[in-house]
């Protein structure tokens, strides 16, 4: 943890940033962010999702792929008892899980790693099946699931108060909001409107983020580290931690409904 401690206290005013940003009409994430030469992102998704929740995820990536700056297809999967727990990060992908983490309090946890530049390089979202009683609300499963992988691709919350904006990235428990709407597309525009000089995902050239094999995916041979918390208001939790590459990692954990009466 202490060689975190420089970086997630940079992090932690980021996050503030991040934060308030994500309460106002304009909810970027900060201004996280994939790099790229040019639009749209052909963004390759590994599928580590049991058959419960195949549905949710195809539905999700078409939703999201209605922007004109994103392309989201599915090019591998891997749904093991293994993979799915650890849910390790791929250089250039993102990765889509479930599995019983415990009941630890969180619904879903979305993560980006960041380069040493301070861009989106890779990206994991996962659905905690121990909750399974809040699953049961196909409503909710769609939104939940919706709303974790917008957060990888740079996205926060419209509203953290229960209101509905009509969109998965609001906290809601509005049917209206269980996809993507305008506003999320125009901001993602907005987001992705300029250019980089190099690709941080993985297009199948040298240019691109590359496929990573092995432990080098995990940037530490282990399962990404949560590192400390930097934020906790309402139902999310804010985490960072330091990459050996001189990049970091950032969660974004959606926590379970205080009234839902699940033990935390």
């Amino acid at each position: 943890m202490s060689s975190c401690l420089t970086k997630c206290k940079l992090a932690f005013g980021l996050s503030i940033t991040l934060l308030s940003a994500g309460a106002a009409a304009n909810h970027s994430w900060g201004d996280y962010h994939w790099a790229r030469t040019a639009n749209p992102i052909n963004l390759q998704v590994v599928d580590s999702v049991t058959p419960d929740w195949q549905q949710e995820l195809n539905d999700t990536l078409s939703e999201w792929s209605s922007s004109n700056v994103l392309n989201l297809s599915i090019t591998s999967a891997d749904d093991s008892s293994k993979t799915r727990k650890r849910c390790p990060a791929v250089t250039g992908q993102i990765r889509v899980c479930n599995a019983a983490y415990g009941n630890n309090g969180w619904l879903g946890l979305a993560t980006i790693g960041l380069d040493s530049n301070g861009h989106i390089d890779q990206g994991t979202s996962k659905m905690n099946d121990s909750y399974s009683s809040y699953w049961q609300d196909q409503t909710e499963k769609n939104h939940v699931m919706c709303q974790e992988v917008g957060h990888v691709f740079g996205l926060g919350h419209t509203s953290e108060d229960g209101s509905s904006q009509g969109t998965c990235m609001d906290y809601s428990s509005d049917p209206n909001s269980q996809w993507p709407n305008q506003h999320d597309y125009q901001l993602l525009s907005d987001i992705y409107s300029h250019l980089d000089s190099y690709n941080s995902y993985d297009d199948g050239s040298s240019s691109g983020g590359g496929t990573c094999h092995g432990k080098k995916c995990n940037m530490g041979g282990g399962r990404i580290p949560m590192g400390v918390r930097v934020h906790s208001d309402g139902r999310h939790e804010t985490w960072v931690a330091s990459r050996p590459d001189g990049g970091l990692w950032i969660h974004h954990v959606l926590l379970v409904p205080e009234d839902d009466g699940h033990q935390h």
